[in-house]
């Protein structure tokens, strides 16, 4: 028994410890804090994953673009200072747009590479890609893969619908970062940049999702999972800063549909360069307040040329600017009055080579109706 007894104690000890610290101890308004703290806080870390509408919306809608994004790497031979060719490697995104293995992305990531483009999927498998067309002008290309078998799409929305505010979604591979997801609204439309190297852009979408070097191809969504953009530029060289830029996806329309149809893409061509003036400056220059696009260059031979359009006169400075004038100003396209420089470019990118271009011109201090049909671009090497 006096062996036993020490443990008897013992074994009375740990059961009190073990009833003071499972069991509530009730004060006048409640339990006494921390008692059951531990118990509450795992119900409330349970909880989380009752995500809010926004996040499931986020999360749906990468479950269902995810496996429909790409990642497109090509090579590139460039002479180094020894006149050496040597291969630089470029990478991209893009996103495939029906189940045959069709791939939307821009020029600049496939701009180069061609035989040596590879596409790599969701799943990791890696295919050799052909260039179906590009479109330098608006920076978009069309490549095919063959996976031999049918692959997950993203359908095409409408950017022509879109609104400074909504929430957009942005996929793609930054800095070879594969199936990256970032979120943000439409900062802004219609504007206008200048990439260091290749052509003006116009009529592009503002956001301020995360774009970084890599995202360029992939797809800019809208909150059902549509595609309206595609993510095409940066503001600045020293990555994301909450300025990009999307290129609308009814610019690609057009030539999706025409490709369809014809297997080819005859992109089409007006010849003229063209200025946006309003207000006091137009009506200093003799033009309508209202605004239009005073025309600085008619391309010889071009389509413009033959049906007639102006070019300047003369040359003025006005500012720091060097502006021509006594040309054509065009007031209307497509019977829409002129409210920039959008106007024009959103009218012609939904046109064709060989149809008709509707304008209306202030000359000689009143309208004018043109009809102009389009010319063809030249077809650029790839």
């Amino acid at each position: 028994m006096r062996i036993l007894r020490p443990f008897l104690w013992a074994a009375v000890l740990v059961a009190a410890f073990v009833y003071v610290t499972s069991v509530s101890h009730w004060i006048p308004g409640g339990l006494v804090p921390g008692v059951r703290s531990a118990g509450r806080l795992y119900t409330e870390a349970a909880a989380a994953t009752n995500f809010s509408s926004d996040e499931q919306n986020n999360i749906d809608i990468y479950k269902a673009s995810r496996d429909a994004t790409v990642n497109i790497t090509s090579v590139v031979y460039r002479e180094n200072w020894f006149f050496q060719l040597v291969p630089e490697r470029g990478a991209g995104s893009g996103f495939i747009i029906n189940p045959d293995g069709t791939i939307l992305t821009n020029n600049h990531v496939v701009s180069g590479g061609g035989s040596r483009l590879t596409v790599t999927l969701a799943d990791e498998k890696q295919y050799r890609a052909s260039i179906l067309w590009t479109d330098q002008r608006n920076d978009l290309a069309m490549v095919r893969i063959n996976a031999g078998r049918k692959l997950p799409f993203l359908k095409l929305g409408d950017s022509d619908s879109l609104v400074v505010g909504q929430k957009v979604l942005a996929i793609g591979n930054p800095f070879e970062f594969q199936g990256t997801l970032t979120t943000g609204i439409v900062s802004s439309l219609n504007r206008t940049i200048e990439p260091e190297e290749g052509e003006r852009l116009e009529g592009m979408i503002q956001t301020d999702a995360a774009i970084n070097p890599g995202n360029s191809g992939g797809p800019l969504l809208d909150s059902h999972g549509s595609v309206i953009g595609i993510n095409t530029a940066i503001y600045g060289s020293q990555g994301n800063i909450g300025l990009g830029f999307a290129m609308p996806i009814n610019r690609a329309k057009p030539m999706l549909e025409e490709y369809a149809q014809t297997g080819r893409v005859a992109r089409p061509a007006l010849g003229i360069k063209t200025v946006y003036i309003s207000g006091d400056l137009a009506v200093e220059l003799n033009l309508p307040s209202r605004g239009g696009l005073l025309i600085q260059s008619v391309d010889e031979g071009s389509a413009a040329d033959e049906a007639g359009l102006r070019g300047p006169r003369q040359v003025v400075i006005v500012g720091n600017y060097r502006l021509g004038i006594g040309g054509d100003f065009i007031v209307a396209v497509e019977g829409q009055p002129v409210e920039g420089s959008e106007t024009l470019t959103r009218a012609f990118n939904r046109k064709r080579a060989g149809d008709i271009l509707n304008l209306t011109v202030y000359r000689n201090g009143r309208n004018q109706q043109l009809a102009v049909r389009l010319g063809e671009a030249a077809r650029t090497a790839l």
